[in-house]
C-alpha cells in the first residue's frame, strides 16, 4: 500500500516537470533565434556536401549542353562563403573580415582544406550578424552591400539562406554526377 502513494507522487512530479517544460518550448522565439535556426539548417547540409567531394574533384564542373561556362565545384563553395561574409558584413554596418574576392572568394584560397576553413568561418560570422538582428532593427532600412538602394537585416539574413541553399541544390548535382551520394540523402 505504502508503493501506491509514493507511485502516485512519483507521477505528479513527472507531470508536473513535463507541464513546465512543454510551457517553456512555447515561449516565443525572437526574431534572431529564428534566423539562426534557418542558417543552422543549411549549414547542416551545405558544410558536410562541401566537404564529401573529394579535393582532386573541387575542380569538376558539367561542360556538355546548358552547363557549359557554369562554377566549378569549387567556385561554387568559395562564392557561397564570399557571399556569406558580405551579406553579414552588411547586416552588422561593417566591411567583411576577410578578402571575398568580388564574391567569388579569394584566389588565395587554394586547397581543400582551406576552402573548408573559410566556409566555415563564413558560416560563423553569419551566425554573428544575426544574433545583432532584433525587433528595433530587422526591418530598418540599411546600405545594400550589391549596389545601389536599401535592404533590410531581415532580407538580408533570409537571403543568405536562400542563397546557401541555392547554390546547395547545383552542387548536390555535381556530387551526384560525381558518383557520391550528398550526406544529407544518406
Amino acid at each position: 500500500m505504502k508503493g501506491i502513494p509514493a507511485l502516485c507522487a512519483s507521477l505528479l512530479l513527472l507531470s508536473g516537470i513535463g507541464l513546465a517544460q512543454a510551457a517553456k518550448s512555447t515561449e516565443p522565439r525572437t526574431v534572431s533565434q529564428v534566423l539562426d535556426r534557418s542558417v543552422t539548417n543549411v549549414e547542416s547540409e551545405f558544410v558536410p556536401a562541401a566537404d564529401a567531394m573529394p579535393e582532386d574533384k573541387y575542380s569538376f564542373a558539367p561542360t556538355n549542353g546548358e552547363f557549359k561556362g557554369v562554377r566549378t565545384f569549387e567556385q561554387q563553395v568559395k562564392h557561397v562563403a564570399a557571399v556569406n561574409y558580405i551579406l553579414a558584413a552588411a547586416i552588422l554596418g561593417e566591411k567583411p573580415p576577410v578578402d571575398t574576392g568580388e564574391e567569388s572568394g579569394p584566389a588565395s584560397v587554394k586547397s581543400k582544406a582551406d576552402i573548408m576553413k573559410y566556409l566555415k568561418d563564413s558560416f560563423a560570422y553569419v551566425h554573428k550578424a544575426i544574433g545583432s538582428v532584433n525587433e528595433n532593427n530587422q526591418v530598418a532600412p540599411i546600405k545594400s552591400p550589391f549596389g545601389e538602394g536599401n535592404a533590410t537585416r531581415l532580407a538580408l539574413a533570409t537571403g543568405a539562406v536562400g542563397h546557401c541553399f541555392d547554390h546547395y541544390g547545383q552542387m548536390v548535382e555535381y556530387l551526384r554526377m560525381n558518383g557520391i551520394i550528398p550526406p544529407a540523402s544518406r
